[in-house]
């Protein structure tokens, strides 16, 4: 069926092509999403930048043409036949070792058979690729002893093609030939040198099969994928798959090649997300470019679903279809799963252990006993039906990789943090997903680098203003890592929020703006308010001092409380509130007396017009007096209730003003929660009595 006629039937609906014939047609960047092509003959079939979202190629039969595989057979012949000539004039000068009438000639034949040995020792241990390096050295040098390197070169790109292309029984001709080329032209030329005879034929014979040997040898070990030899095996694929069927730059999303046989076929630059390779033939030949298919040991997994007690550690693994997988006790520390399909698949005693999940499909799967220290789910990633008796929250010492280690202080500790705490209880039917939903709903944004409080506040403040829709709020902020090095901010957004993109545009904003200048900082912070540094100084504080876990940052307030065990920070282009402090004191994070900064708040409120009747600037006024005469408040609570006097003075300037209103509201509630602590400062209580009121009436509370 021709290209043209299957696009017309699509237009008109028709999705169902199975069995058809398309050898060598074109369907480049056209749409054929949801149509079925199983067991379709594509073999040449160009689907280059084509959309092919559920597309089936199930059982199709992709590669090349019979006159794509003559033509590279022919050009494997050649390069036989060319190597074999070499190999022939380097055996002949090898049997000059026989040449007893002339000493030069004999010393010349040891020296080119020691080089032959050398090299080949070399490239065995080696690899080929590494061997490279020797010819850019010996050519220059001396022709002679590059071209054993050279040979094996050419004779194992040729010996992998006719492999590749044909089969076991084009590289069996393909050896016959060259050996009895070689053989052939060894002899001629020795019988010139040395003379004729039985030793100079058996020893032709004998030298021209050892090299072929050698790199028939090379040649199988590189199509089995050893990586020293994995330059011969991408050219090999490069070469074969010329010509195949080509599904180059393709969008081949849900797309199914379940026991499709793929040999020579291109999918370099595609888009394999949740592609079903289930039984595919031949998949160790398709030429995979930098998708993950390019990995050995990912794609035996994609192709059988069995992964159990595997390492993929810090594998890119992103959208492999797994579904019903056995993944028992696999390792996919730090690996990259967003966009997989994990649905029914076994991952029973698994190591998520940093994981990336966003958009990861976990319908239906097994997770009991699995790891999920600091795994990176988001509301994106799907846990409906889960089954899951219970899990652990930390990956014990022995069982970490070096590249991630434990504190000193918690190297000899075992404990795993099974949840249910309990170990005689197990997670009811459903209850894993309500366990792990709250963990759900934070962008995590990790520095495990050093973190500069001043950078993220500016990178942090401009998110937030770029996308108000998401409703950013700070809720965690906790020291991770080896020595505590790392930074966890934890921020909660609407579930509709797109964590990807955020954590992505943070991030970039964070590194471009470490990479300026101080000058061009600088310059850049003057722009700002001083909601920037209001920011700094809170998030700077909660970082540096060991006793604070700061738990809910909704940023709104100016005030920070050690009293009631919740943080307020204000006038921070936001709301900051409710935060939880486990021990220590953070007031006074500005240091020293602020009362000249309440003066000049206050002073920038207008004056009331109505002497009788005191505005917001005199009942702040008065209310800053009495804080500030009331000798029985310590100086950290004196510290606290002055910057809620300057939030309001603050608020004040723009009543109307949604931000500020709940900036004063805040501000009211801490003043008042203060009072009922402080039974000995009466007469401060009087006065606030006096004048909370009013001032909340004055803001229309």
């Amino acid at each position: 069926m021709k290209a043209r006629e299957v696009l017309n039937r699509y237009a008109e609906g028709q999705r169902d092509f199975r069995r058809v014939n398309l050898r060598g047609e074109s369907f480049r960047e056209k749409d054929l999403s949801g149509a079925d092509f199983s067991e379709a003959d594509i073999r040449g079939t160009n689907f280059r930048g084509a959309i092919l979202h559920g597309t089936k190629f199930i059982a199709a039969k992709a590669g090349l043409q019979k006159r794509w595989v003559i033509g590279l057979l022919i050009v494997c012949f050649l390069l036989l036949l060319i190597a074999g000539l070499c190999i022939g004039v380097v055996g002949a000068f090898v049997l000059s070792i026989f040449d007893t009438s002339h000493q030069d000639s004999q010393v010349a034949g040891w020296v080119i058979l020691i080089i032959l040995i050398s090299f080949w020792s070399f490239i065995i241990r080696q690899g080929i690729e590494a061997g490279t390096l020797v010819v850019a050295i010996a050519f220059p040098l001396v022709f002679v002893f590059s071209l054993p390197l050279v040979l094996a070169f050419v004779l194992a790109i040729a010996f992998a093609v006719a492999g590749a292309v044909a089969g076991a029984v084009a590289v069996a001709v393909a050896f016959a030939v060259a050996f009895v080329l070689a053989v052939a032209v060894a002899v001629a030329i020795a019988e010139s040198l040395v003379g004729a005879g039985a030793v100079v034929i058996a020893g032709a014979g004998a030298v021209t099969l050892i090299n072929l040997g050698l790199c028939f040898y090379i040649s199988w070990r590189a199509i089995q994928g050893d990586e020293k030899d994995r330059l011969i095996r991408s050219i090999a694929v490069a070469m074969a798959a010329f010509g195949g069927t080509c599904f180059r730059d393709a969008e081949l999303i849900d797309a199914n090649f379940t026991k499709a046989t793929l040999k020579s076929t291109d999918f370099r630059g595609a888009t394999l997300t949740q592609t079903c390779w289930k039984n595919a033939l031949k998949l160790d030949q398709v030429r995979p470019g930098k998708t993950y298919l390019s990995d050995a040991q990912v794609r035996e997994l994609v192709r059988t679903g069995q992964g159990e007690n595997q390492n993929f550690d810090r594998k890119n693994l992103q959208g492999v279809y797994l579904q019903g997988a056995n993944l028992v006790g696999a390792s996919f520390i730090e690996a990259n799963l967003n966009h997989a399909n994990l649905q029914e698949a076994d991952l029973s005693r698994a190591k998520l252990v940093g994981a990336l999940l966003d958009q990861t499909d976990l319908t239906g799967a097994t997770l009991t006993g699995a790891f999920i220290e600091d795994w990176n789910i988001t509301l994106e990633t799907k846990l409906n039906g889960i089954l899951c008796d219970y899990i652990f929250m930390r990956l014990p010492p022995e069982k970490r990789p070096s590249f991630l280690p434990l504190p000193p202080e918690e190297s000899l500790n075992q404990n795993p943090r099974r949840k249910p705490d309990d170990w005689d209880r197990n997670f009811e039917e459903g209850e894993f997903a309500d366990f792990i939903k709250p963990m759900m709903k934070t962008l995590d944004l990790y520095h495990n680098k050093k973190f500069d409080p001043l950078v993220f506040s500016v990178a942090f403040d401009e998110i937030r203003e770029n996308h108000p829709e998401a409703e950013l709020e700070i809720i965690s902020i906790e020291r991770r890592g080896e020595d505590h090095q790392g930074t966890l901010i934890r921020v909660e957004t609407i579930p509709q929020a797109d964590h990807s993109q955020l954590h992505a545009e943070y991030f970039n904003r964070y590194d471009q703006l470490q990479a300026l200048s101080p000058e061009q900082f600088q310059h850049l912070l003057a722009e700002k308010d001083s909601q920037i540094r209001r920011l700094e100084a809170w998030v700077d504080t909660v970082i540096n001092r060991p006793s604070i876990h700061a738990e809910h940052y909704h940023q709104q307030g100016d005030t920070m409380s050690d009293n009631r065990g919740n943080v307020e920070i204000g006038s921070v282009g936001g709301n900051i509130s409710g935060f939880a402090v486990a021990g220590g004191s953070m007031a006074g994070v500005a240091g020293g007396d602020i009362s000249g900064t309440v003066t000049a708040s206050i002073n920038e409120l207008p004056a009331t017009s109505e002497p009788e009747k005191p505005g917001i600037k005199e009942l702040l006024t008065q209310l800053q007096a009495a804080i500030e005469a009331e000798s029985s408040l310590s100086k950290e609570d004196k510290e606290e209730a002055l910057k809620q006097v300057k939030t309001l003075a603050e608020a004040g300037q723009n009543p109307q003003e949604g931000a500020m209103q709940k900036m004063a509201k805040d501000a009211l509630r801490f003043l008042k929660g203060l009072l009922t602590e402080l039974p000995t400062a009466v007469a401060l209580v009087e006065k606030c009595k006096e004048l909370l009121p009013t001032i909340a009436g004055l803001f229309g509370f």
